[in-house]
């Protein structure tokens, strides 16, 4: 496995300006591919977060909201097309810092760009709109104003990709924004603050705070300058940001878990299905909220398609995330990779079948440091835990099921609703389910439900607001009401 990347030592960015964090502390970031320190990062105090607020603050204050539309989406554009200009090294970058692998890395960097750009485009085109007036002298219309300072709050697992999903349409909107990255996968962020600066995002509309030993997020949604949240991350942790931003009236958009089904039907092209659910799990070593883990596979099909999809699971290269042949790389976190391991123990003792995997693989001196799991499938019931509760690994569950209306009650089983596919070549039925199935994105024959300009967000557990379509431009917005009195005559209510 190829060295590192030479050892760096992190800033915060507050108002334009890098700075150490106060006192100058700093903790320590590894690869988790094989252990080794990548990077001091800087350990940001309750004092920096205020310093960064209050800078977002000014930013805001001054000429930013104002500016020209046209304007903002010429630097927006400007940041996309610098991501790309470096996308190679971006990539790596998070290759070195999460851990996924190299062709992963390198599909989210397109998909980056390609959020900078949409937004870039739509930052032209926050319309207000044009109302039947009240009484014949009076025009009425609506417009949409920014927001005011965002906190973002981004997890691990896709740390620049789910940063551009909240900073892309807070800067078309006019807002500004407090970036506050996972502590494990802070690189990337920090790398975007850069390029926002050079593409001419003035001072203080990004700032990228990070920390590991002090809770920086948790600082965030309860400051009273901070007039949004919007998080990605665990129900759990989810439930607790609605409930502290609630005590200051924020604004909250909620990116939360997923359990997704995919539901196979019998007539479904069975190559197809076998090679969408494959990769609707093991992507990004099953690293993923909206992972299809769930497999409903009706009766008739289902010992051919598992016996097909295990054989196929078993042939995934897992390894060295460098190596562009590799096709799952590490877990990110230790504590994630004991979790997998104990819900496969659970599985097996609850009584689901395991099919394949279920262990670490094993690998080369190079990466014995690291944290892997092989590609790992289970035969249950959706009522075991391994079945209905989020795994987050590269782990599959397989339920069998008779009919479509026995599709529909297995997909909806869950406390979540991210996310789902369904494999039919009867395109009615296959649009039939999707409409019946309760989550915010069904993907029919084809694995693929995330595009910018695709809304993308949750039903019930999996949180509430919308991320990448032009929906999302109202999540950063306010709704101003202006009434234009034009009659002749001066109005004289009172008429005294």
């Amino acid at each position: 496995m190829s060295s590192t990347s030479t050892l760096v030592k992190t800033q915060l960015l507050v108002g334009g300006q890098w700075r150490d964090a106060s006192g100058g502390a700093v903790y320590e970031d590894f690869n988790p591919a094989n252990g080794g320190k990548i990077a001091d990062v800087a350990d940001a105090s309750r004092e920096d977060v205020d310093a960064a607020v209050a800078a977002a603050r000014r930013a805001f204050d001054g000429r930013w909201p104002t500016m020209a539309a046209s304007r903002r989406a010429k630097i927006i554009y400007k940041l996309a097309q610098l991501i790309a200009e470096r996308a190679n090294e971006i990539a790596l970058m998070e290759v070195r810092d999460n851990g996924k692998t190299i062709s992963t890395a390198k599909g989210e960097l397109g998909a980056i760009v390609d959020c900078f750009e949409f937004y870039a485009g739509a930052t032209t085109k926050n319309y207000g709109e044009t109302m039947p007036p009240p009484l014949p002298t009076y025009l009425a219309n609506t417009v949409r104003e920014p927001v005011g300072v965002v906190g973002a709050i981004v997890p691990w697992n896709f740390p620049l990709l789910l940063a551009s999903w909240k900073v892309a349409p807070a800067l078309a909107t006019g807002c500004t924004i407090v970036l506050k990255p996972s502590s494990v996968t802070p690189l990337s962020a920090i790398e975007l603050g850069k390029i926002a600066l050079e593409a001419g995002v003035p001072e203080g509309v990004l700032n990228v705070v990070t920390g590991a030993n002090n809770p920086v997020g948790a600082w965030m949604v309860e400051h009273p300058g901070i007039d949004k949240i919007a998080f990605t991350g665990s129900t759990a942790t989810g439930k607790n940001v609605a409930a502290v931003a609630a005590k200051t009236l924020k604004r909250v958009t909620l990116e939360l878990g997923g359990k997704s089904p995919a539901v196979v039907f019998d007539d479904a092209d069975l190559r197809a299905a076998i090679a969408g659910a494959l990769y609707g799990v093991y992507y990004n070593a099953g690293q993923c909220c909206e992972a299809r883990t769930r497999i409903l596979v009706q009766a008739s099909i289902f010992d051919e398609f598992v016996a097909q999809f295990t054989e196929k699971a078993a042939r995934l290269r897992v390894g060295n995330p460098e190596d562009a042949s590799t096709q799952i790389g590490a877990i990110t976190l230790r504590d994630q990779f004991e979790k997998i391991k104990e819900y496969c123990e659970i599985g097996v003792s609850e009584g689901a079948k395991r099919l394949i995997g279920g262990a670490a693989p094993e690998l080369d001196d190079a990466l014995a440091s690291g944290m892997f799991w092989s590609p790992t499938a289970f035969e249950a019931e959706n009522t075991h835990r391994i079945a209905c509760e989020e795994v987050f690994g590269p782990v599959a569950t397989f339920v069998r099921f008779k009919d479509e209306s026995e599709a529909i009650a297995l997909a909806n089983a869950s406390e979540y609703g991210l996310a789902a596919s369904v494999w039919s070549n009867n395109l009615g039925r296959a649009n039939r389910v999707a409409r019946a199935i309760r989550s915010g994105s069904v993907a029919i024959n084809t694995p693929y439900a995330v595009f910018p300009g695709v809304p993308f967000g949750g039903y019930k557990q999996s949180g509430y607001g919308r991320e990448l379509g032009m929906e999302t431009m109202r999540l950063y917005t306010e709704t101003k009401s202006v009434l234009t009195y034009i009659g002749e005559k001066p109005m004289d209510p009172f008429g005294v």
